[in-house]
């Protein structure tokens, strides 16, 4: 078993391979290889070569096209590189295709590798993963992943080489058989339920105090754990790379009028985040959804922080929180000159800059957040007849009920709630519209 990986001295070498759909698009291609390399190297590997192939649309067959993989497969084997890493998914043929032009045998150790973006991604998880609950949300999404690309149930998952690619429960399943690969799915999807649950019970616990919860959302790397630390103290993990923190961490977090609120610090996400994912921890990510209010943090020194936003805009919307209130935060002010803050600033005229590492921001963020809190959280009143219980239990569940009467066609609740129940039961509004307004919680 090959000793190389993110703990050991010898690291992996790499080829990154990535597609320009056309030369226009060949400076994205270059910045989205940047960000594989950042991936690589989280993951244990160094980047000793890329590949950039112009071509409108991916080979079907072998991603590159025929002539340009093998062409690929040999500067990596001439340059005595572990592994070929795509910057995308690779469909199971391509894969297979792949690794048969390279004479790979799955069984054999110390070959080249073929890797995929999604691969690459799921070892970093696996890595990071410390919980009970991201180590099984890595291993669900791992399992789902690679089932499709077994090329025979007596080797499953068995690629023996060690290092990017081979973490988690392949090294720990590499014989498995499909019924048990089934039973294991099973009862990871089981496991993680109870631990839905659990969470669920205590999120609702955490609504009924009336407390707010703002939640920290972000790119990976943009600063989040660093800003949660500045602003609480919480002490958790910094490191300058991606996927740093998986689990989340909530902390208290005091407001500038004396009230609090529990700032949460999430996941990460990135471009081309997978779908296994995404479907994954999205028990995880759908608590941000519960959230009254949304910390988005971008790091303002990046070359597209633009490109960055949409991406964690397209996975809020995935999950259901993209109509939450949201505060931006631009991040690293410190190493933005200020022409370029200055067309940022244009752009959002509402967001707020900040240095994280420095302090910087900090007391004009807190005082924002203290304004947005006191706007998020509303006491509103509903009428609910007496037919529909559920949306009665509902709201004893995800607000805190203040006042709750008989009527002679129904209940009439006033109730401190977040802006996401209020769009949620908004047809059970008295009048359409929202009582006294906002309650300075």
């Amino acid at each position: 078993m090959s000793d190389r990986g993110p703990d050991s001295d010898i690291r992996e070498r790499a080829v990154l391979v990535g597609l320009a759909p056309s030369h226009a698009q060949f400076e994205a291609a270059e910045a989205s290889l940047d960000e594989l390399a950042l991936l690589a190297d989280t993951a244990g590997a160094e980047e000793v070569e890329r590949v950039i192939q112009v071509r409108e649309t991916p080979d079907t067959a072998t991603y590159l096209g025929k002539g340009k993989a093998r062409e690929v497969v040999e500067l990596a084997q001439a340059l005595h590189a572990d592994a070929i890493i795509f910057d995308d998914e690779l469909a199971p043929a391509q894969g297979r295709n792949l690794e048969d032009m390279a004479g790979i045998n799955p069984l054999a150790p110390n070959q080249l590798k073929i890797i995929d973006r999604t691969g690459l991604i799921l070892d970093v998880f696996s890595q990071h993963a410390h919980s009970a609950e991201g180590k099984l949300q890595v291993e669900l999404a791992q399992i789902n992943y690679h089932t499709p690309r077994l090329r025979g149930w007596s080797d499953v998952m068995s690629r023996l080489g060690g290092g990017i690619g081979t973490r988690g429960p392949g090294e720990t399943k590499l014989e498995v058989d499909r019924r048990r690969i089934r039973r294991r799915l099973t009862k990871l999807r089981g496991d993680l339920a109870d631990v839905e649950r659990t969470r669920d019970l205590k999120r609702k616990s955490r609504v009924r105090s009336g407390v707010p919860q703002i939640s920290l959302v972000g790119y990976t790397n943009s600063g989040k754990s660093t800003l949660l630390n500045a602003l609480t103290g919480a002490g958790v993990l910094v490191e300058d790379r991606l996927f740093s923190t998986l689990d989340p961490t909530a902390r208290r977090l005091d407001l500038p009028d004396g009230r609090h609120a529990v700032l949460t610090d999430t996941v990460g996400f990135v471009k081309k985040l997978p779908h296994t994912l995404v479907e994954a921890f999205r028990s995880t990510l759908e608590e941000t959804g519960s959230s009254d209010l949304l910390l988005h943090v971008v790091d303002a020194a990046q070359p597209d922080p633009e490109g960055q936003m949409d991406a964690v805009t397209k996975v809020l919307g995935e999950i259901g929180a993209s109509q939450i209130p949201t505060i931006l935060a631009f991040n690293k002010r410190d190493l933005v000159s200020d022409a370029d803050a200055a067309v940022l600033a244009a752009r959002h005229p509402d967001a707020v800059f900040i240095s994280a590492a420095r302090g910087d921001g900090l007391d004009d963020l807190l005082a924002t957040l203290g304004e947005r809190v006191a706007a998020a959280r509303l006491i509103v009143d509903f009428e609910i007849p007496f037919d529909r219980g559920d949306v009665r239990s509902r709201l004893h569940e995800e607000g805190e009920v203040l006042k709750e009467t008989f009527e002679s066609d129904g209940y009439r609740l006033q109730v401190r709630t977040s802006q996401d129940v209020l769009a949620r039961f908004s047809e059970f509004l008295v009048d359409g519209r929202e009582a006294p307004g906002p309650d300075g919680v």
